[in-house]
């Protein structure tokens, strides 16, 4: 069995309100996660369950309320190159070729030049860049700069690489597209991933396990291994335990909306 990574205990994230007098916000309440060294992690729930909190401090972003939360036993007081992220817009400098872009920080860091060489036509070629090395942002699609994202985290080598619905934004056949690319990038690499996503089928077909989180307070509803062998295709999606597996998800997920709904509709009264 791997070592945990990602360790988090009670976690708890509140949120002042925007005006003295307004209530604060509770994003995360009683929160617990453990996510293995090499292992894909995917998070799904309703909108404002704190799924994007829970990322944002696990990047350094920002610092829990109460709990504690830690990567290798250490907690986690800042940003760090040891975490990356990969968010849901293509954050690249758009002045940079494909390659300044995925060589930059490693670069900054001083990491040694031949090195680095070597890692990054690795990289582009493993993850179907090799060929674009000195094409711009405006000259690529959508899905080739998340491409150049996922490149740039690979090359830095984090400990572990958090990906905020960074396929949300790709019509479907990109992110059919995508998510082969990650599958075959994490038979090559095996980065531990902690992955955001709406899409019930996307965390099964990617994950190793599915965390399915409450409404707000967000909490673990429930901590789902996912069976299926790896390598692994979109031909799972015709596997008949697939098909179960999502539809309890998306039923536990339709709990929680309607009781979001709910609690609105008592609210407004």
């Amino acid at each position: 069995m791997a070592a945990d990574l990602i360790v988090a205990q009670g976690l708890r994230k509140e949120y002042a309100g925007r005006l003295k007098q307004d209530p604060p916000t509770l994003a995360l309440e009683s929160f617990d996660l453990r996510v293995a060294e090499h292992e894909v992690a995917c998070i799904v729930g309703p909108s404002g369950c704190g799924k994007t909190t829970l990322l944002n401090m696990i990047a350094g972003f920002e610092q829990p309320t109460a709990g504690t939360l830690t990567v290798r036993g250490l907690p986690i007081k800042g940003p760090s190159p040891e975490r990356s992220v990969v968010f849901q817009q293509a954050a690249l400098f758009p002045w940079l070729t494909v390659w300044d872009n995925v060589v930059m920080g490693p670069k900054l860091r001083g990491v040694d030049a031949a090195k680095l060489e070597r890692d990054t036509k690795r990289v582009l070629e493993s993850i179907g860049l090799a060929g674009f090395e000195s094409h711009y942002p405006y000259q690529l699609s959508g899905g080739m700069r998340q491409r150049v994202q996922i490149a740039r985290v690979l090359v830095a080598s984090p400990d572990v690489i958090l990906m905020d619905e960074p396929f949300g934004s790709l019509d479907a056949q990109t992110r059919i597209v995508m998510h082969e690319v990650l599958l075959r990038v994490w038979a090559e690499y095996k980065p531990t991933i902690f992955f955001i996503t709406h899409d019930v089928e996307e965390a099964l077909i990617l994950a190793d396990h599915v965390y399915v989180m409450s409404r707000r307070p967000g909490r673990v509803k429930a901590k789902i291994r996912v069976p299926f062998d790896r390598p692994r295709s979109y031909e799972l999606i015709g596997n008949p335990e697939f098909a179960t597996m999502r539809a309890g998800i998306v039923g536990m997920l339709r709990e929680e909306w309607t009781g979001a709904a709910a609690q609105g509709a008592v609210a407004t009264t």
